[in-house]
């Protein structure tokens, strides 16, 4: 098994479990790949829920920049409602699952095909 595809097992496993969320697994690896090399990076791998800087890149990078969304506050009670499912007091958020989780909220699965 990859290092790759061990962390994509990693994620549905936090989707499962954290999320409540039975993943599309064909989904999920293409915003992992998507996602780059950060995934291999422990501080770039995950979006830390309290620090509105991380948060505000996380709107305009991939809400704006890879969905093509308008900036709107929709983008950023999205951004809240999300955190809130992975659980506020889970350190450890990865980008691919909050990614994966915003794609399915705005219904942008298309930009993966």
């Amino acid at each position: 098994m990859s290092k790759r595809d061990e962390l994509i097992a990693k994620y549905a496993a936090d989707l499962k479990e954290k999320c409540n969320v039975n993943p599309d697994m064909d989904f999920l690896t293409k915003v992992t790949i998507g996602c780059g090399p950060s995934i291999y990076n422990a501080d770039a791998s995950t979006v830390s829920g309290t620090d509105q800087g991380e948060l505000d890149t996380v709107k305009k990078n991939f809400l704006i920049g890879k969905l093509g969304l308008k900036d709107s506050p929709e983008l950023d009670k999205a951004i809240d409602a999300v955190m809130e499912q992975y659980g506020k007091s889970n350190r450890n958020k990865y980008r691919a699952v909050v990614y994966y989780l915003l794609a399915k909220h705005f219904k942008k699965e298309s930009v993966y095909k």
